[in-house]
């Protein structure tokens, strides 16, 4: 059981209790903290003094003071008005992952926010009460402004909210619930819609897909250099302790690993071959650096997940700090970064297919033994390069942007949100093309035998057979490839 707001939560956490929200709570000493806060705000409320979003008006209105009699209108106007976002909605997981985590911050209490509110979000996620959350509209700061007010807009009573896969008013459930809109007080509407949450759940559930390509990765290529007949020679222990990249010298064991006792590597010790292409034999270097760039982004982003993201930070009655914590500019240049990390992963996968299909060292051209009547593999290794290529083409890094928002007093934003979806576009693409990696190399497999791979690619290659066979004759091999894709969507395989 995971305490919101007290423990260090980790992506594995979150992961854990988006399947199961029963898996974190309030506790004595966070309620505390979330009361505290709260009467810190009504302190000020009640004072002469100016704080920014409690008794002013926000952005470029913030030389607009605010009688106590209006705050209540005031935080309600400020979500309706910024609940701007367009385009289609999220996935009901990455709105789930948001709620998680912007529960978890404003249970730190340093946000103002009741502890009613609070109560509400973690009712919502455990009666799978979801709000419906526009792709597009955030600029990545004052954080995630729009996307956030799309989020807490059905604790007003307002906006959609999932019911199973079916969009519905939020009046509806609420009622068919037996729960009430709710009124906000000081500061609510603020500390709910500042933050960097839409930014954060991208890049949480792009990590524990990219975590799973990235070993699955590892195992396409050993399939492939049993198919190819290459060398594990430039995956010794040796050569990568002279060149000791963390992510270099793991994947060069895992490759170790995947191709232990393989009959296809022992048949290359007499072969006349000195070295194989690069993407065959640079596997540790290239997959490598993709994972030191997913080390990089999960640390960053665990740091974010236990972070206090909105503004002003409330840390007594007498002391509120406006500040720029909202910025997501943390996780989009290191966002941007894993984007590219993903997209090599689908480069050099492309690459090893392209190898399969040569007709070179015993393999047939196009992987069929009937070319010419047969086109065989020839086409899909052009449905990986187009992927490949759409994917290069999302690789311009959106924090290299930056456009002047609210009047000039939001002068320089990150662009973090369209980092976290371009990232996860990229590793969409990149589940169908190592797929098509993966039917190339159990079909090259086929002209291997009798000789018997490793344990992991002969597990492999029986769990492609369960769902495609081998090519004999042209067929639609697009089914072929949805098939193994959906393998690797539900993490079918063995890639530990």
């Amino acid at each position: 059981m995971k305490i919101y707001g007290i423990d260090q939560l980790t992506i594995t956490d979150v992961i854990a209790i988006l399947n199961n929200p029963s898996k974190a709570k309030l506790n004595k000493e966070a309620k505390q903290k979330i009361l505290k806060s709260q009467q810190n705000v009504q302190q000020i409320v009640e004072s002469d003094r100016t704080v920014y979003g409690i008794n002013t008006g926000f952005g470029p209105l913030c030389d607009v003071k605010i009688s106590e009699e209006e705050t209540a209108q005031l935080q309600h106007n400020l979500i309706i008005s910024h609940a701007v976002g367009v385009g289609k909605p999220i996935a009901k997981d990455l709105s789930k992952v948001m709620m998680i985590a912007k529960i978890h911050a404003l249970s730190k209490g340093f946000s103002g926010v009741s502890l009613e509110v609070i109560e509400r979000l973690i009712l919502m996620l455990e009666k799978d009460i979801i709000p419906v959350v526009p792709e597009q509209g955030s600029v990545g700061a004052s954080g995630d402004l729009a996307p956030l007010a799309h989020l807490v807009l059905p604790l007003l009573g307002l906006g959609k909210v999932w019911e199973k896969d079916i969009l519905v008013e939020t009046s509806e459930v609420l009622e068919k619930h037996g729960l009430e809109p709710l009124i906000l007080g000081p500061k609510e509407g603020l500390g709910l819609i500042n933050g960097t949450q839409f930014i954060l759940a991208h890049a949480i559930l792009g990590l524990h897909k990219f975590e799973y390509l990235l070993n699955l990765a590892d195992l396409t290529a050993a399939m492939s250099l049993e198919a190819y007949r290459g060398s594990s020679s430039p995956f010794k222990k040796e050569l990568h302790e002279i060149r000791p990249f963390d992510g270099s010298k793991k994947v060069a064991a895992r490759m170790l690993k995947f191709l232990e006792n393989s009959e296809n590597l022992k048949e290359h010790e007499f072969c006349d071959r000195v070295q194989d292409p690069y993407s065959m034999r640079c596997v540790p270097q290239v997959h490598g650096a993709s994972r030191n760039a997913f080390e990089h982004l999960k640390n960053l982003a665990e740091t974010e997940l236990n972070s206090v993201t909105d503004n002003p930070i409330i840390l007594s009655s007498e002391e509120s700090i406006s500040g720029g914590n909202f910025h997501g500019q943390l996780l989009a240049l290191p966002l941007d970064y894993c984007t590219l990390a993903a997209a090599e992963l689908g480069n050099i996968s492309d690459r090893r297919s392209y190898l399969l299909l040569e007709g070179k060292f015993g393999l047939p051209r196009l992987l069929t033994e009937s070319s010419g009547l047969n086109s065989g593999f020839m086409i899909p290794q052009y449905t990986s390069a187009a992927l490949v290529t759409e994917n290069k083409t999302l690789c311009f890094p959106a924090s290299a942007d930056s456009i002047p928002t609210s009047l000039g007093q939001e002068d320089h934003v990150s662009m973090g949100s369209i980092s976290g979806r371009k990232f996860n576009q990229v590793l969409g693409n990149l589940e169908n093309i190592l797929a098509v990696e993966l039917m190339f190399g159990a079909q090259g497999l086929e002209f291997r035998r009798p000789a018997k791979c490793s344990t992991y690619v002969e597990k492999a290659y029986a769990l492609i057979r369960t769902k495609v066979a081998k090519l004999e004759d042209d067929r639609l091999i697009g089914d072929d490839i949805l098939a193994i894709a959906e393998l690797v969507r539900n993490l079918m395989f063995d890639v530990e």
